[in-house]
C-alpha cells in the first residue's frame, strides 16, 4: 500500500511537471499564433487583436516608440489580447510580444499609411495625403486642428487663378474663426517643393506665423520653395490625390471684395467637414 501511495504521488508530480513545472506556474506558456489589425492610422488610437492560447493581459509590448501608452481592453481573454495604442509613425511598426518573465513570444512588423485627408466642401470631395515623416510639425499642427474639428463650417476664403486656394482660418462673411493654438516653426527646407496639388501652409511675413491657414498650389510655384534663411518660403507638407478636378473648379470662380479682403469667391465654397480618412 506504501508503494502504492508512494507511486501515486510521483505520477501525480510527474504529470504536474509536464503541465506547470509542479510547484511552479499554473498556466502554460502564452503562444501567440496571429495578428489581426482593426484599426491602424498615424496619429490616432489603434485597436490590434492578437491571437493565441494562454494569454495573459500581463505581458509587455515593445514597438521602439511607434505605438506609445499599449494596453490590453478589459475585453481581452486569455484567447484574444485587443491592443490598444497611440500609433506615432508612417512605415514600419515593429511589434515586439513579451511574456511577465522577459521571454518573447511573438514579433511581427505592420505597416502603417500615410495619413490621408477627406475635405468635404460645396464644390466636392478633395483627399489630401500628409507627409508627417517630412514635415512632421507642419503636418501635426493640422492634423490637430482636423483631429478638433476646427475646419468646420470654414471656407477657401482666398482663391487666385493662376496662384493658390487659400482656407482654414475664416467663416462666412469674412469672420476670422478664434481659438489658433500656438503659431508653428516653419519647416520649409525640407526638400518638399510647391509643386501643382500640393499642400502649404499659409503665414505672415514673419517666418514662424503660421496656425490654422494652409492653400493648395494650383500651378508649380516653385519660387514659394526655400532658398535661403533669409527667404525661407512656404512649408509643404502634403498633397492632392484625388479631386484635383475640384481644386481647379474653385480656382475658377469669380472673385470680388468682402469685408475688406480681396480675391474672396463671390459664392461661398464651404469646407463642411475635414476628417482624417487613413
Amino acid at each position: 500500500m506504501t508503494f502504492v501511495k508512494y507511486f501515486l504521488g510521483v505520477a501525480a508530480c510527474s504529470v504536474a511537471v509536464l503541465l506547470s513545472g509542479c510547484g511552479g506556474s499554473s498556466s502554460f506558456p502564452p503562444v501567440i499564433t496571429g495578428v489581426k489589425v482593426q484599426s491602424l492610422k498615424y496619429g490616432a488610437a489603434a485597436t490590434i487583436y492578437l491571437g493565441g492560447k494562454d494569454l495573459r493581459s500581463n505581458m509587455t509590448v515593445e514597438s521602439n516608440g511607434g505605438c506609445i501608452n499599449p494596453s490590453f481592453a478589459t475585453s481581452s481573454s486569455t484567447d484574444t489580447l485587443v491592443l490598444n495604442c497611440a500609433v506615432k509613425v508612417v512605415g514600419d511598426l515593429p511589434l515586439s510580444i513579451k511574456a511577465e518573465d522577459g521571454t518573447v513570444v511573438y514579433t511581427t512588423t505592420l505597416s502603417v499609411p500615410k495619413p490621408q485627408v477627406t475635405f468635404f466642401t460645396t464644390k466636392g470631395t478633395v483627399v489630401l495625403e500628409v507627409d508627417p515623416t517630412t514635415a512632421p510639425i507642419s503636418s501635426n499642427n493640422f492634423l490637430s486642428y482636423v483631429s478638433k474639428g476646427f475646419y468646420t463650417s470654414t471656407l477657401f476664403h482666398r482663391v487666385i487663378s493662376g496662384f493658390v486656394i487659400q482656407g482654414g482660418g475664416y467663416t462666412t462673411g469674412m469672420v476670422k474663426k478664434t481659438n489658433q493654438t500656438e503659431p508653428i516653426e516653419l519647416e520649409s527646407n525640407k526638400g518638399l517643393s510647391n509643386a501643382r496639388g500640393t499642400l502649404a501652409m499659409a503665414r505672415t511675413n514673419v517666418f514662424n506665423s503660421a496656425t490654422s491657414e494652409f492653400f493648395i498650389n494650383v500651378v508649380d510655384n516653385t519660387f514659394l520653395d526655400y532658398k535661403n534663411a533669409a527667404n525661407p518660403g512656404y512649408a509643404v507638407f502634403g498633397k492632392v490625390v484625388q479631386g484635383m478636378d475640384v481644386v481647379d473648379a474653385i480656382v475658377a470662380l469669380p472673385t470680388g471684395i468682402s469685408n475688406g479682403f480681396t480675391d474672396v469667391p463671390l459664392t461661398d465654397v464651404v469646407i463642411s467637414l475635414i476628417l482624417q480618412t487613413q
